[in-house]
């Protein structure tokens, strides 16, 4: 089986975009920031890659305020998270450690989430 990965090309014009390689059909992808989730994600098929798919995320203008905001990009069918991304606004930028602190965070409540599922789970 091969490994799903998505890389990151660039964001423009509000627009994040990345390649994801290793599915043979197409991914139904998940992008949340704060456990909510985005609306306009786009996958379509690169012609003549196979395997290959351009992954466009629109950032909403209104998730974007002061501090740092982390966006989880992840498989839906297994929940795999496949990349993040962050976006850091109306502070300088000292260090990229408020936005690893961040993404540590959403993770934590990512695997909180299932934790709990798996709980509820295997007790019944």
């Amino acid at each position: 089986m091969t490994e799903t990965t998505l890389t990151k090309t660039r964001i423009r014009a509000g627009v994040w975009e990345g390649v994801l390689t290793g599915a043979a059909t197409e991914p139904k992808l998940v992008v949340t920031h704060l456990e909510v989730p985005l609306a306009d994600v786009t996958v379509t098929a690169i012609p003549d890659r196979p395997g290959e798919w351009h992954v466009r995320v629109p950032i909403p203008v209104a998730l974007l305020s002061e501090g740092v905001q982390t966006f989880l990009i992840h498989d839906q069918a297994t929940g795999d998270k496949l990349n993040h991304f962050t976006v850091i606004a109306g502070v300088t930028v000292e260090d990229d450690l408020r936005a690893e602190v961040d993404l540590l965070r959403a993770e934590l409540d990512m695997l909180k989430r299932a934790f709990r599922r798996h709980c509820v789970e295997t007790a019944s």
